[in-house]
């Protein structure tokens, strides 16, 4: 054994530029897949890990206390399919003043005993736990601490005022602040909580069903509102899940072009390395030897690149998990083992596959025909071809070069489908950029609204304005420049139930001019209808047709979703001002939409707005999203990654057609062939190459492109409308029939350089 490891040592440092880049490209492979794996393997794992060690709710449930005694609630958590119960407890919406500065929050208080129990055990993780009266603890998450502490006096509305005397943790979110039971019994609480625990509890239909089980027998309407934990686990899921489509196509392409350019690479060290088989078993080594020789050649910088390509993938999934789920205690989470060892195993093996065949021919290869056969290309191989080729108009270097791949038509095959793989990533990368700004523009409606009015007072108006809400529109109306103007008002509003707060806007006026397009339903018509956005929907469990109660300072108002708008806020819901005057009646417009005449300078018209109201604070509509941009760079970094592997196999059919034909570069050096010529030659080989590999790409990636975009929607929660896949027109599908080229001639450059550089006698120098 050790003489067939000094042979493939030796292999290797014959080789060393064909392995180094087997080396690098199943590295960069071994990165995106790891990244892509782990993502999906940990997107929902964090997330049950910490539920099952808080024993977090299944179902929190808030139920009208007039309608349903608390002994009944108890009889009917006994019922079969609940594993575990807490409550009933006492339940109240505060508005509490956590800031002197700003306006009150409101907030959902209960009343429990203790943070322990079967249900929604608490993370008291500082202060202590409630006493006695006065005393209140908030549901802080350690992670995303505010400036509150512990000693704070809060002002609650009714003119109470109540200590903080600790910080705990729900993952169910259960609750924004607990007291005792006697606290809670001064406070008047108007619903009442419950929260189960159920045996099956897997999926919406299970939930569902639970569900049913726990409120069959209450008089109708005594169930306000509850809340799914599969909200909770797709909302926690949801900014890694984004990613992972597009990061398993990246990945399964890398991984494609990885096993092209390894069998390419091996493939022309056996062709390349003829005499030096011969000799090995000129020498005694059996054909089972040389196989190893060959496949130990590949492997060795396969594991290499595999094994750090592994470990900079931990490094890149451990930043992104760590900061998605460290909302639920999983600070330091890594990529799950079982990834780490499949990729290990998995990568090389499928290398080794890729090598396998290659080095069977070498191991069949006899010792004198392995000598003789030398190790260019044999006579008579594409002559045809070149004939003809010779016979065109076509200056002699360019000729020439459209030939040579002919002479090699597996390895040209090889080289020409790593070229068509590198275009798909083109081509699908491209396209998601272009569906995505697409879709942020429809949904920022920067065509629609140019400026955005608001009334103070606020930090950049520290006095409230002199008008009225209705001269305030009119004046707006007269500004030169402007083309519409619509009136809203912001109202932070509660599920009754639930614990979070979202902002309702309603609208006043002219909505047709908004700009928001809806992908199902209707705009709101009438009084209690609202649009919200897809998130929304999936992160509540809600439907489009369906109603639910919100809570606003006390008032409480059932409304029915009537329409999906294209949005990204899970935590807005828009109506009209019909709406607002049963939410929150009285309430002025704290803000106004302007969209701008085509031309107009907005500038002028900001200027404008300042000089007819000090009060009012006019700013650019801003439409920017972090995650788009995000997104790009993760996209533009994969793509450049994903070019300059399916380059280095290019690289390397070069360098070996180079090797090959060094005699041929010495005769037609000798006869009068310039270095530029030799370049123009060996480029042109390859371009053509990448104009059949970018004929061939752009289908594919127009395919991914269909195929991955609905993924990544679904996995955002968001909706993409048909209209914004069809991005590929002519003049994009012309630059992208030249990618291929581009390619291609970046990865010949190099070398052909270097064979132009070669001297007649080195050329002509035998091996």
């Amino acid at each position: 054994m050790s003489a067939v490891w000094r042979a493939a040592r030796a292999a290797v440092r014959r080789r060393r530029l064909q392995t180094g880049v087997i080396g690098v490209v199943v590295a960069l492979s071994t990165v995106m897949i790891v990244v892509a794996l782990g993502l999906l393997a940990e997107s929902s794992g964090p997330f049950d890990r910490a539920y099952d060690r808080q024993s977090g709710a299944h179902l929190v449930a808030a139920f009208d206390r007039a309608k349903a005694p608390d002994a009944q609630l108890t009889d009917l958590a006994r019922r079969a399919g609940v594993s575990a119960a807490a409550g009933p407890f006492g339940q109240v919406a505060l508005d509490v003043t956590l800031d002197p500065g700003r306006p009150p929050l409101s907030l959902t208080v209960v009343g429990r005993d203790d943070p322990g129990g079967p249900v929604d055990r608490l993370n008291v993780w500082q202060g202590r736990w409630p006493t006695k009266l006065g005393e209140i603890v908030l549901n802080e998450n350690p992670a995303n601490f505010g400036p509150t502490r512990v000693g704070t006096a809060l002002a609650v509305s009714g003119g109470r005022s109540l200590t903080v005397v600790g910080f705990a943790y729900s993952v169910s979110e259960s609750a924004g602040a607990w007291v005792t039971p006697e606290q809670m019994s001064d406070l008047h609480p108007t619903t009442t909580q419950m929260l189960y625990r159920f045996a099956h509890a897997a999926t919406d239909a299970q939930m569902t069903s639970a569900t049913t089980a726990v409120t069959a027998g209450l008089p109708p309407e005594t169930l306000l509102g509850s809340r799914s934990y599969l909200a909770l686990r797709t909302k926690a899921a949801a900014a890694t899940n984004t990613f992972v489509p597009f990061l398993m196509v990246f990945g399964c392409l890398a991984l494609a072009v990885a096993v092209l350019i390894v069998a390419n690479v091996v493939s022309g060290a056996v062709v390349a390395g003829f005499r030096h088989i011969g000799v090995l078993k000129a020498l005694g080594f059996t054909p089972a030897q040389v196989l190893t020789v060959y496949l130990t050649m590949v492997l060795v910088p396969a594991l290499t690149g595999c094994v750090l390509g592994t470990v900079l993938g931990n490094l890149a999934a451990r930043s992104l998990l760590t900061s998605a789920f460290k909302n639920y205690g999983s600070g330091g989470i890594g990529v799950a083992g079982w990834v780490d060892a499949a990729t290990l195993v998995g990568v090389p093996a499928v290398v080794a596959l890729s090598a396998l065949l290659p080095a069977l021919r070498a191991r069949s290869l006899s010792a004198t025909e392995a000598i003789s056969a030398g190790s260019a290309p044999h006579s008579g191989r594409g002559l045809r071809i070149q004939r003809w080729l010779a016979g065109t108009r076509l200056p002699r270097a360019a000729s020439l070069g459209l030939g040579i791949p002919f002479a090699r038509p597996a390895r040209s095959a090889l080289t020409m489908a790593a070229v068509v793989l590198g275009v798909a990533s083109v081509t699908f990368a491209i396209g998601l950029a272009s569906t995505v700004t697409t879709y942020q523009t429809a949904q920022g409606r920067s065509a629609w609204v140019q400026v955005q009015v608001f009334a103070g007072p606020n930090p950049g108006t520290p006095r409230a304005p002199k008008l009225t809400d209705t001269e305030v529109e009119s004046m707006l109306r007269s500004l030169p420049g402007a083309a519409h103007v619509t009136a809203a008002a912001d109202v932070m509003v509660r599920p009754v139930g639930s614990t979070e707060t979202f902002l309702a806007r309603f609208y006043r006026g002219d909505t047709t001019s908004l700009g928001y397009e809806m992908v199902d339903g209707h705009w709101p018509a009438g009084p209690g209808e609202v649009v919200v956005s897809e998130r929304f929907l999936r992160q509540r469990g809600f439907a489009v047709g369906e109603t639910f109660t919100v809570d606003a300072d006390g008032r409480q108002q059932t409304v029915r979703i009537v329409g999906k708008v294209l949005m990204n806020s899970a935590n807005m819901m828009l109506s009209n001002w019909e709406t607002l005057a049963l939410v929150a009646p009285g309430t002025r417009a704290d803000s106004y939409e302007v969209g701008l005449e085509h031309g107009a300078d907005t500038t002028a018209f900001l200027t404008a707005v300042k000089a007819g109201d000090p009060g009012l604070n006019a700013v650019p509509a801003n439409d920017a999203d972090s995650f788009i941009a995000v997104m790009f760079v993760i996209v533009t970094v994969l793509t450049l990654m994903l070019g300059t592997v399916a380059a280095l196999g290019v690289f390397n059919t070069v360098v070996l057609n180079t090797r090959e034909r060094h005699r041929d570069l010495g005769m037609l050096k000798s006869i009068g062939m310039t270095p530029r010529q030799v370049v123009l030659m060996m480029v042109t080989s390859m371009s053509a190459l990448g104009a059949a590999g970018g004929l061939l790409g752009i289908p594919l990636g127009v395919v991914i492109h269909r195929l991955a975009l609905p993924a990544m929607a679904h996995a955002a929660q968001l909706v993409f409308p048909d209209r914004m896949l069809h991005v590929y027109h002519l003049p994009v599908l012309a630059l992208l029939a030249l990618a291929g080229i581009g390619i291609a001639a970046f990865g010949a450059f190099l070398p052909a350089r270097s064979a132009a550089r070669l001297t007649i006698a080195e050329a002509l120098h035998n091996e």
